[in-house]
């Protein structure tokens, strides 16, 4: 059974990066001021729009990728010792989730988390099945989800794992966003990367990415400085892009969440890093 879902007005699909919300470089180092600050304008932007729907999603930064990067879980898993990895990844996916989901529930938010991995199967590393109608109708009833980057059982691989984007992708198709907002550290998609020193010529931030400038970029795209095992910058670029070409109306903003107030400004609609869009607006 196909099942259709009634349009969720004003809805809005924010993630806040894994390199925001924790120290990349330190195993399971959560910066929790960072993410208290991040709630708190989360909290902010609700009350300045109380009509606006939000779908929260967010990274494993150095919970989950270091240890998915040891066992090559991305990859596949077959062998017990690669099943165990598959567990260690799960549970440090799974603690800083909680993490998350305090914070939030601390600041009032009504939260409901949605793990992928107890719901979401994959084939070859793709969604092959997720039964999103607990999740709609959180929404409906004006509920905060919370999903994350998650290890994912897989009918080719075994078992997998599915970034943050891959899963905002599957949901996007059937839920219909009108933004999806992605918060990390980079301010932005680099014309130069990685950004030169202060007083050397960088050319900043790319404003806009459609496909009829995806081949000019492409050159200057760079995967992630720490350890990511699901693609980093590149693949983000490569799988928003497809995303808005299927979705037109959709528009995704890839911006730096480091600054004080820039989340709080994004979700109201006050666009500061690069857009990618299925037609240009400059």
């Amino acid at each position: 059974m196909v099942l259709k879902f009634r349009p969720v007005q004003q809805l809005v699909f924010l993630k806040l990066g894994g390199s925001l919300i924790t120290d990349k470089a330190v195993p399971r180092t959560l910066r929790r001021e960072v993410l208290r600050r991040l709630v708190q304008e989360i909290v902010e932007a609700r009350m300045a729009d109380p009509v606006q729907q939000l779908l929260l999603g967010h990274g494993s930064g150095s919970f989950g990728h270091i240890p998915a990067r040891q066992y090559g879980t991305r990859q596949g898993v077959h062998t017990p010792e690669q099943w165990r990895g598959f567990a260690e990844v799960w549970w440090d996916a799974a603690s800083l989730n909680r993490w998350v989901v305090e914070a939030l529930r601390e600041a009032g938010l009504p939260v409901v988390a949605f793990p992928p991995s107890a719901s979401v199967t994959a084939c070859d590393g793709q969604v092959a099945a997720w039964d999103i109608a607990p999740l709609h109708a959180a929404l409906e009833a004006g509920l905060l989800p919370v999903v994350q980057g998650d290890v994912i059982f897989d009918t080719v691989r075994g078992g997998t794992i599915l970034s943050t984007e891959e899963l905002f992708a599957h949901l996007a198709r059937h839920l219909h966003p009108a933004r999806l907002l992605l918060a990390g550290i980079e301010p932005g998609v680099w014309r130069v990367y990685p950004p030169q020193p202060a007083g050397e010529a960088s050319g900043g931030v790319i404003p806009e990415i459609t496909p009829a400038n995806y081949t000019e970029v492409l050159p200057v795209l760079g995967g992630s400085q720490a350890t990511d095992v699901t693609g980093g910058m590149a693949s983000k670029v490569r799988q928003m892009l497809a995303l808005v070409k299927e979705l037109p109306g959709l528009e995704v903003l890839i911006f730096s969440g480091q600054k004080p107030g820039m989340v709080h400004k994004a979700l109201l609609g006050e666009y500061e890093g690069t857009k990618i869009r299925a037609s240009s607006t400059l």
